[in-house]
């Protein structure tokens, strides 16, 4: 059995219930289905709640064990739901909602920098993309306002899927140099914007670019002979 991906069927699914199917020896929670995002492609895992029995249970994150399934991680030591309870997840949507613009966001700054992406880190307010990119850009500004562009289009962000052996003879769909595809399962996820990019990744998304809202591209660090670091944060 593996972990039934809730976040990944429905980015705005703000609370569902599961069965505890055990716990891994560090203390997390095995669970059946999760609506919490575990951590993965630049992204963190999700926090949140989760209640049973009376009982409420602060989550700290969620992260991938073997075999397919996901265990969530509590913020302190405390007494877990048994194995087999029905528990009720509940995440931190303002923290979900504002990594699901942030990654967006950088889908589409892949968009107008078109280097291949070094790197990458997801935040709720600040994420960056790491670029094979000797020289750096000669006007900020510009690139600034070409990506608020795109986001005001209020293009839809939509999903699909490919085997993994049509990933394979589609390399140009991968854009990221350092982490590879969520492949292994049999088919890879597709995450597609308007008619502007198309990449595989299994990171949550809003549904409509206009849902990002402004951003501004900031510094841009030196990473190197041939990296540059780009980063960006949400203004609202």
């Amino acid at each position: 059995m593996t972990t039934q991906l809730l976040f990944r069927d429905d980015a705005y699914l703000r609370e569902a219930t599961t069965q505890v199917l055990g716990h891994t020896p560090e203390g997390g929670i095995v669970v059946q289905a999760s609506i919490f995002y575990a951590t993965g492609g630049g992204q963190p895992g999700d926090s949140g709640f989760i209640y049973w029995e009376g009982r409420k249970l602060e989550i700290a994150t969620a992260v991938r064990i073997e075999g397919g399934l996901i265990a969530l991680v509590p913020a302190e030591a405390a007494a877990l739901p048994r194995e087999g309870v029905e528990v009720l997840q509940q995440i931190d949507w303002t923290r979900r909602y504002k990594m699901m613009r942030m990654h967006t966001a950088l889908h589409l700054l892949s968009v107008v920098i078109p280097l291949p992406v070094t790197g990458g880190q997801i935040g709720p307010e600040r994420g960056r993309l790491d670029f094979m990119m000797p020289e750096p850009p000669v006007d900020v500004a510009a690139l600034n306002t070409a990506l608020n562009a795109l986001i005001a289009r209020d293009l839809v962000v939509s999903t699909s899927f490919i085997t993994d052996a049509e990933l394979e003879a589609k390399p140009e769909l991968v854009k990221t140099m350092s982490v590879r595809p969520p492949m292994g399962q049999g088919q890879v996820r597709l995450v597609q914007i308007g008619d502007i990019d198309l990449q595989p990744c299994g990171g949550t998304h809003v549904a409509r670019t206009a849902e990002i809202g402004r951003v501004e591209i900031g510094k841009i660090e030196n990473k190197g002979k041939q990296n540059r670091r780009v980063n960006l944060t949400l203004l609202a």
